[in-house]
């Protein structure tokens, strides 16, 4: 069998995508390898959210080209494909700057990949339309032995797209409008996932919960009735879902979160800012207060709520008063994990013509204070289950003879000693230190379907 190679970068709908790849080209005779020396098809899935995504992707191409080289002069042919976000804003410009690319391919065209291989055999190929059928009719299902491979916890696209126009982001331009899947084609994918053995379910989009899928009676579900729905799926006991706008979350997913017991109590909420001038110019639509006032509404349903967040520092214009407000917000709610960044323009937004960028020095100053602030929430976070009993979601083998890992319900890898459990059950574990980045604990006797302590 022929093998590719697929390196993904930023979130999770690269994730995803990486594997429908995978399973698409698993109909041409190809196999994945974790090897890109001796991968036949090389595909480097890119993110265009981060700083420099451009660049680093066109460093990686210069190794590729030295492996296809190599291969080359041993007799062995190596085809190249930038797939992801920047092949769509890059699009031709990436064939003219990296010879060693064969296809470039976007977000919402992967599924023509067997096509698109076949034209490049005599010509390099570019495919970044955003296309009128569903991709999602054309992707082939994995095998319940592949699905079982890839873990007891799946991601599972339901939303791709953004209408917000955030003016730091380019997520509608790489990706498109908000585009829903229908309920009856989530469910199958679900049960399919089910009846492989996952057992947590990760809902996924760009503006998850902006989700307005067809529903099998025509009537447009919202995000909290398909969870419901989800919810009785058989086999599934744990569900998430990323990532959200403030703007979205309305009464019945907020109710969800109190009614559903598979319901993680875990949300990542991006609020990126604390001012209300900045959020303003982000186009965020929401203020500081009203984020405040959402969380207090979630938590009261969900006392027992972790909240992650997405935060940029150094927005254009950002005085030192509008950061310290960003610093108030984290102190005011709260937070067992972030992800937080220096702003970077994106050619194309609107933030990117912004005359007042601020100085990076400026930018790594507040970043620092910001995420020192931030690691001593997620320490405190992380120390204050130290005693707590928590039911974790078994996943691997650990890193030492007779112990096992797995997740809790707020997403920390947990290590505990098994007595024989498998991989897929759910056991209570009673959490007695918090390193730096793991839980360590032992049985505390019972296991069962729960999905949180």
């Amino acid at each position: 069998m022929k093998k590719v190679f697929v390196k993904s970068y930023g979130c999770q709908m690269n994730v995803y995508d990486a594997e429908r790849m995978a399973d698409v080209l698993a109909t041409e005779g190809y196999s994945e390898t974790a090897a890109m020396e001796e991968a036949d098809l090389v595909i480097l899935n890119t993110c265009h959210i981060r700083e420099k995504a451009a660049e680093k992707v066109y460093s990686e191409l210069g190794r590729v080209r030295e492996l296809k080289q190599e291969r080359a002069g041993q007799g062995q042919e190596t085809k190249v494909v930038v797939a992801g976000c920047v092949a769509q804003a890059e699009g031709k410009e990436i064939l003219h700057r990296a010879s060693v690319v064969d296809v470039v391919v976007g977000p919402q065209s992967y599924h023509h990949l067997p096509e698109l291989l076949r034209k490049a055999r005599t010509e390099r190929v570019v495919d970044t339309d955003f296309p009128i059928e569903d991709k999602f009719d054309h992707l082939p299902q994995p095998s319940r032995q592949k699905t079982l491979s890839r873990g007891v916890s799946a991601f599972l696209t339901i939303q791709e797209g953004c209408d917000k126009f955030c003016t730091f982001c380019v997520v509608p331009y790489t990706r498109g409008a908000e585009v829903s899947r229908p309920v009856a084609k989530i469910l199958d994918e679900a049960m399919r996932l089910a009846d492989a053995g996952v057992r947590e379910l990760t809902l996924i989009g760009q503006n998850v919960n902006a989700y307005h899928g067809e529903g099998p009676d025509g009537s447009v579900w919202s995000l909290g009735r398909l969870l419901r729905r989800l919810a009785e799926v058989p086999g599934i006991v744990r569900l998430r879902y990323t990532t959200s706008h403030p703007r979205d979350m309305d009464d019945e997913l907020i109710a969800a979160h109190g009614d559903l017991r598979a319901l993680m109590p875990y949300l990542h909420l991006p609020v990126q800012s604390g001012s209300d001038r900045i959020l303003e110019a982000m186009n965020r639509r929401h203020t500081g207060d009203e984020y405040r006032r959402l969380i207090e509404r979630i938590r009261k349903v969900q006392p027992n709520l972790a909240l992650s967040s997405d935060f940029i520092v150094g927005f254009p214009g950002e005085t030192d008063a509008e950061f310290d407000e960003t610093m108030r917000l984290v102190a005011d709610v709260g937070f067992a994990s972030s992800f937080s960044f220096k702003y970077s323009p994106r050619p194309g937004t609107p933030a990117a013509e912004i005359d007042a960028q601020i100085a990076e020095a400026v930018k790594a100053e507040r970043l620092a204070r910001l995420q020192n602030l931030l690691e001593t929430q997620r320490q405190a976070f992380n120390h204050g289950t130290v005693g707590q009993t928590l039911d974790v979601l078994v996943e691997k083998p650990g890193r030492h003879p007779g112990q096992m890992a797995g997740k809790s319900p707020y997403l920390q890898a947990v290590h505990f000693e098994s007595d024989g459990h498998r991989i897929g059950d759910v056991v209570t574990v009673r959490i007695a230190r918090a390193g730096s980045n793991s839980l360590f604990g032992e049985l505390a006797g019972g296991s069962g379907d729960r999905a949180a302590a």
